[in-house]
């Protein structure tokens, strides 16, 4: 397994989404190459994918660090492992490499939200010492 950092959009990274999307998410949809490409040249945020030992995209998680007036922040998103490679330890590889990347941008902690029904993620959270956090959490749709 290889953690690679996104540099381009692609045909292959847009087909891996639409494929891994799907099975993280049924309300929103796969990103189209426009916002793929949006993503990738966004400054402020990092997208990782696992490669299997044939190449293949089989991971994906989304590290954004930001500015804020009470120092630097950062926030895990969308962390996705194909169904056919969960199990095998790309979720806590990716999980890791985001952390590090954190950890050399001088990021003090860093949040992330899950579904409670993803019961595996979650106990990986809490494996690799995140804490659960007793907030509200809020959401305007626009």
């Amino acid at each position: 397994m290889q953690i690679e950092i996104v540099y381009q959009a692609d045909d292959e990274l847009y087909e891996a989404f639409q494929r891994l999307v799907p099975q993280l998410t049924s309300n929103n949809p796969p990103p189209t190459h426009e916002e793929l490409k949006a993503l990738i040249n966004e400054p402020s945020s990092t997208l990782l994918i696992a490669r299997n030992e044939l190449g293949q995209i089989i991971g994906a998680l989304n590290l954004t660090i930001y500015r804020v007036p009470t120092g630097v922040r950062s926030i895990i998103e969308d962390v996705i492992v194909d169904l056919s490679a969960r199990g095998q330890g790309i979720g806590e590889a990716l999980m890791f490499r985001a952390i590090e990347i954190a950890k050399e941008k001088g990021v003090s902690g860093i949040s992330l939200t899950s579904n409670p029904m993803r019961v595996a993620a979650n106990a990986l959270y809490l494996k690799l010492g995140f804490q659960k956090r007793e907030t509200n959490a809020y959401q305007l749709k626009l």
